[in-house]
């Protein structure tokens, strides 16, 4: 198997990004310095790698498969005791990660996320986007991303690019797409929460129109000892919208 990933920073403690559903779209590939832009703030403490999901992923291949596949990308590099962030699907396989192989993680970060189960808007939202994906509508893809993603105030610039956004990062095909969006229908981790043992931290959006603003409170409750923050009035790009986000994981982190 192959797995791209991007590393930066000169930290001596290793910090492991697992991003979302847009990785089956484009993976981290050429992406290295857009991505230790976003995430520079972790640079100084940590070196930093963000992967994607492998190359070839088979059609049925579940949120449990895919942190198997990170466990054993960590353990090639020798990233053993790091600390996860984990943000949306990347959270969902973080939270597998630290179930099955909690020898690979210190301290976890899931960031608009779920544990899984009957949950109507995510089950809505992502099946919609499946659709969209088998008639190549990438434009229509883009747009509902980024309108159930982002705050109204974030919007109103996002959308002076909607024109083109049908010709940005449209991929060959949308199989590794489509694969990614059922493991998101198809994961539940309710019953083994109470498996995690490390020192967790949980963040949602107050107006996540993709989870539910419910989703994260209930995966918190299922991890004993978990910190739990709630953003009010940002959405599921809560990460990427709030300014104190990024000092908010590093006082966790290193606190």
């Amino acid at each position: 198997s192959e797995m791209d990933y991007v590393s930066f920073g000169r930290g001596s403690r290793a910090l492991v990004l697992l991003p979302g559903l847009g990785d089956g779209l484009a993976t981290v590939k050429g992406m290295a310095l857009p991505l230790a832009w976003a995430w520079r703030a972790y640079a100084k403490d940590y070196s930093v790698f963000v992967f994607s999901r492998k190359n070839e992923l088979p059609e049925h291949f579940s949120t449990r498969d895919m942190a198997q596949d990170q466990a054993g990308a960590m353990r090639a590099l020798g990233l053993t005791d790091a600390d996860i962030i984990g943000v949306s699907q990347g959270g969902m396989i973080a939270q597998y990660l630290a179930i099955d192989h909690p020898e690979l993680v210190r301290r976890l970060v899931l960031a608009v996320t779920l544990a899984g189960g009957p949950n109507e808007l995510l089950q809505s939202t992502v099946n919609g986007w499946i659709e969209l994906a088998k008639r190549a509508d990438h434009k229509a893809l883009m747009i509902d991303t980024a309108e159930k993603s982002y705050s109204e105030k974030a919007l109103r610039g996002y959308r002076m690019l909607y024109p083109i956004l049908g010709c940005i990062g449209r991929p060959q095909d949308y199989k590794r797409f489509i694969t990614q969006a059922n493991a998101c229908i198809r994961h539940d981790a309710r019953g083994e929460l109470h498996r995690i043992n490390c020192a967790t931290l949980v963040v949602g959006g107050a107006c996540d129109r993709i989870v539910g603003a419910n989703a994260a409170a209930e995966l918190a409750q299922g991890i004993a000892g978990s910190e739990y923050f709630l953003y009010e009035g940002l959405g599921h790009a809560a990460y990427e919208e709030a300014r104190d986000f990024n000092r908010r994981v590093l006082r966790f982190l290193t606190g």
